[in-house]
């Protein structure tokens, strides 16, 4: 009697179907493509709102301003409860993608040209986004005095101040912004390889991968600048109150606090 082979069942039928070789390789499906804003809002619709509603509601809040106001009330309750340590800050500028590109779009000079967003923000020695990010398509050291304008809205600062930079800022104009807000400068020098460790920048690169999470910021299809705007606020609004319950649960207690150190 011939010797039979026990198969398993895609061997089997493998084995089975004329000309069907078994040790064919398998076709690996294509990744998923990006969806647009548009079409993740039609995604989280349903019976009792509408994708329209959605857009409309998002239009109008960001008309009155709604999300900057969270903004500033997340930031107002975290400087009052765990409180901002403004004497060690640092700034820093990225560029993402805007296939879609956009009112402040831009050809990007790090992705060949490709449509790109230039956003450049501050945070403190924690890393919580404290002056807000704008996408612009402009040099990273014309970005500088917008930001450091802002500080003075965070409240009363320390006398002295230290501002991390990375080489990008490593500029006379740069020095010149900073000596006439009489704040110290710690910028990396150009062609000297220093490890991130080695200062306070690396909060900023934290916070730029919590917003990266966001995955409408990470790859932009919103056109209007005002949306994006108030896409930034409302992830650095999240980012902040996450930190908030973070570093209130050792010293404070409320109603629903989480059983285990978020």
């Amino acid at each position: 009697m011939a010797d039979r082979t026990t198969l398993g069942p895609i061997r089997g039928a493998a084995a089975a179907a004329p000309g069907l070789r078994s040790d064919a390789p398998t076709a690996v499906p294509p990744p998923p493509r990006q969806r647009s804003d548009r079409v993740r809002q039609a995604a989280i619709a349903d019976t009792t709102c509408s994708a329209t509603t959605i857009r409309n509601r998002r239009d109008e809040w960001t008309r009155l301003g709604v999300f900057a106001q969270f903004t500033q009330i997340g930031l107002q309750s975290y400087d009052r409860i765990v409180e901002l340590v403004l004497d060690q800050i640092a700034i820093d500028g990225s560029i993402t993608k805007a296939p879609g590109g956009g009112e402040d779009a831009g050809g990007s000079p790090v992705d060949r040209g490709k449509q790109g967003l230039k956003r450049s923000g501050m945070t403190d020695s924690y890393g919580i986004p404290s002056a807000g990010s704008w996408p612009e398509q402009t040099a990273t050291t014309a970005l500088l005095a917008p930001i450091l304008d802002l500080l003075h809205d965070l409240g009363p600062l320390p006398d002295d101040i230290t501002v991390h930079l990375d080489a990008g800022y490593a500029s006379d104009r740069t020095r010149a912004e900073l000596s006439a807000r009489k704040l110290h400068g710690r910028i990396a020098r150009k062609g000297k390889k220093t490890p991130i460790q080695a200062s306070q920048r690396w909060h900023v690169e934290r916070t730029r991968a919590w917003q990266n999470a966001f995955h409408g910021l990470a790859r932009c299809y919103e056109r209007r600048a005002t949306v994006i705007d108030a896409f930034f606020d409302l992830a650095d609004t999240i980012i902040t109150v996450r930190s908030l319950i973070r570093g209130a649960w050792t010293t404070h207690r409320w109603d629903d606090r989480p059983n285990r150190h978020p």
